[in-house]
């Protein structure tokens, strides 16, 4: 197969039609972060039929296929996540989850069809591929302290000149596409706070320091950190998401809990946001006369797109989507361990839509009911390709 009209026969016929059956086996089948050792094996078995060069057990269950191109050229990397939700599947439909509380709610399952579908795809046609490509499937994006980091410590990037990721989007429309040169999606920081008070009787308030009081005014006094803390024109969000003290309606109670998480766009910030977070903990528990411990845990960092790279895929996504569905992404909070990656190499993280009220595919990510239009993988697969080659082309003329 070397025509451009074969392959492109063998893309909307044949691939697809395998992207899906993996897909759904894999949506049947889900593990969540940090214990994919049957998708690991799946995904591993494919690749090994491929007659790809394939590495288990990387960073945990991390799979790494690589492909020397029969020309020199440079080494691009292509990232997949293969893990579930513990989420229990409530969709009506023959690939629901065979797994009672996991399930594939972010599309993971699609982004490891579509990079086994890619691996495929180069192949076919590897004695045309200058340089060496490889395909990572990562562990544990879930989940901190998140596989990027046990993968990139096992030398993934060793050698690796660019590297790219895609996420199936649902709030997109199927057929389209969108990224963002620069930061992209946001640091996730999250807190977990004790306040230890005085408990004692509800009807003798002044013999006792209330931890709930002492909560509930922390509550409030945090929601001013972003406002009046923050360089307006620099987004941040600081969210409260429990609240825990007591036992019954008469007892002032000893000790009062709460967690919440922070989401920030530079680094800058998300110092402010920790130390102002800290302080006010401090000051507040003990205005109250009671006292506070924090543990205030440093999550993903921002995901920030390389600008060439990013321009790259204004470019390619074009040819691939047509220039009136290739858009700029807004700036988004939910976090991603992609981050990582483009800490070390430039790169460009991309979103392919994938929603489609007609296939149901109208539901959040992390809903029970999530599922996507999976026409988007052939997209996706349309789109890894096109960024590929383009770099690969452009790099020639250093070989």
């Amino acid at each position: 197969m070397n025509t451009t009209v074969e392959i492109s026969r063998w893309l909307e016929e044949d691939l697809l039609g395998s992207m899906v059956s993996w897909r759904r086996y894999l949506h049947q089948h889900p593990e969540v972060s940090f214990h994919e050792q049957e998708t690991s094996a799946f995904v591993a078995g494919k690749l090994e039929e491929l007659g790809l060069e394939v590495r288990r057990n990387v960073g945990g269950h991390g799979v790494l296929a690589v492909l020397r191109g029969g020309r020199p050229g440079p080494v691009v990397m292509l990232r997949a996540d293969m893990d579930a939700l513990p989420i229990q599947d409530e969709k009506d439909c023959e690939y629901r989850s065979l797994k009672d509380g996991a399930m594939h709610a972010c599309g993971h399952d699609g982004h490891t069809s579509i990079l086994l579908g890619t691996a495929s795809y180069y192949s076919k046609i590897r004695d045309q591929v200058e340089g060496e490509i490889r395909f990572l499937f990562q562990p544990a994006e879930e989940l901190l302290p998140g596989g990027a980091v046990q993968v990139i410590s096992d030398g993934v990037l060793e050698g690796v000149d660019v590297i790219y990721g895609i996420h199936l989007w649902t709030p997109i429309p199927v057929g389209n596409a969108a990224s963002l040169a620069g930061p992209i999606m946001a640091a996730a920081d999250d807190f977990y706070i004790e306040i230890t008070g005085k408990g004692g009787h509800g009807g003798m308030p002044q013999v006792t320091n209330d931890s709930v009081v002492a909560g509930s005014a922390l509550v409030m006094q945090l929601q001013s950190v972003v406002s009046r803390s923050v360089d307006p024109l620099k987004p941040a969000v600081l969210t409260i998401g429990t609240i825990q003290g007591g036992s019954a309606q008469n007892v002032i109670a000893e000790t009062c809990r709460l967690s919440g998480t922070v989401r920030t766009f530079d680094e800058d910030t998300r110092e402010v946001m920790k130390q102002r977070v800290h302080d006010m903990t401090s000051h507040i528990a003990a205005s109250y006369g009671t006292r506070a411990e924090i543990n205030y845990i440093m999550g993903y960092p921002p995901v920030v797109n390389d600008t060439g790279e990013a321009a790259r895929f204004f470019k390619e996504a074009v040819d691939v989507f047509g220039s009136e569905h290739v858009v700029e992404s807004p700036q988004l909070m939910p976090a991603e361990d992609f981050a990582y990656y483009l800490r070390q190499r430039p790169g460009c993280f991309m979103f392919v839509g994938a929603g489609n009220p007609d296939k149901n595919a109208i539901y959040p990510h992390h809903h029970p009911k999530f599922d996507f239009d999976e026409d988007a993988m052939l997209h996706a697969v349309k789109l890894f390709i096109a960024m590929t080659d383009s770099y690969i082309s452009e790099q020639a003329a250093r070989f």
